[in-house]
């Protein structure tokens, strides 16, 4: 039997792939992050035993996971928005991997991506910012890498996407003021695509004032950057001027 990790997207029950519905459908232990999780995204598995993990620490999700496997059931380990961002994949993958279970991953919608689409942005706009940064910041949380500040980041002036960030948003917005300007464009996007989507839209100056009068303590994401402005040149992959063969 095989442990599907699954992206169960950023939280719509219809922002799931198909191929992630099949598994749904057919899995007999679903494990879900209750925390980031519409609950309607479970519809898709009601007939599976339905395990919530904002509670249980890593060893007690690996063995529900290996436990099921030895019984010879199949097994979807949800993860919220896509697998290869913060997902820990990596410890759990590691542990199925010392147990001799098989698994393998789905890939979801990222939550950024629900995030950009809920307030109509592009975040690579020509010669106004071609790359993205996905990171987060430390709290009660892993140490980030010495190389990965976000002043680091910051100096390169391209769109910032902070997870796991809302609880310090005065001070990040503070510290990016230098590289960015109080007026450049911040968006926080709480709980995309599910049915309590926030979108709160305002500038490095105001955006603390915002997040804090609505209370958001978790499940948002922070866009930070000149492309929200919508402002720059065109694309020259669609300009008139490129000769097409």
């Amino acid at each position: 039997m095989t442990v599907h990790f699954v992206g169960a997207g950023p939280g719509a029950a219809d922002l799931i792939t198909l191929r992630a519905a099949s598994l749904l459908a057919a899995a007999d232990v679903v494990l879900y992050p209750g925390t980031y999780l519409d609950s309607d995204v479970l519809s898709h598995c009601p007939d599976a035993r339905q395990v919530d993990t904002q509670r249980l620490d890593l060893d007690q999700i690996t063995a529900v996971m290996v436990d099921a496997a030895a019984e010879g059931l199949e097994v979807v380990r949800l993860t919220s928005g896509d697998p290869s961002l913060y997902s820990a994949l990596a410890e759990q993958t590691a542990r199925l991997d010392a147990a001799g279970v098989a698994w393998d991953v789905c890939p979801g919608v990222p939550a950024y991506a629900a995030a950009a689409a809920a307030v109509g942005r592009e975040l690579t706009v020509p010669l106004v910012a071609q790359s993205v940064v996905l990171t987060r910041t430390q709290a009660r949380s892993t140490a980030m890498p010495a190389t990965e500040s976000l002043a680091a980041f910051a100096a390169t002036r391209a769109t910032l996407v902070l997870h796991l960030a809302i609880t310090r948003t005065r001070e990040l917005a503070a510290s990016l003021v230098d590289e960015y300007g109080a007026d450049c464009p911040a968006v926080v996007v709480h709980r995309a695509s599910q049915p309590e989507e926030l979108v709160l839209r305002a500038t490095l100056a105001d955006i603390a004032d915002q997040v804090e009068e609505a209370g958001l303590k978790q499940a948002a994401v922070i866009l930070v950057g000149w492309a929200l402005a919508r402002d720059g040149a065109e694309s020259w992959l669609y300009t008139a001027d490129r000769v097409r063969a």
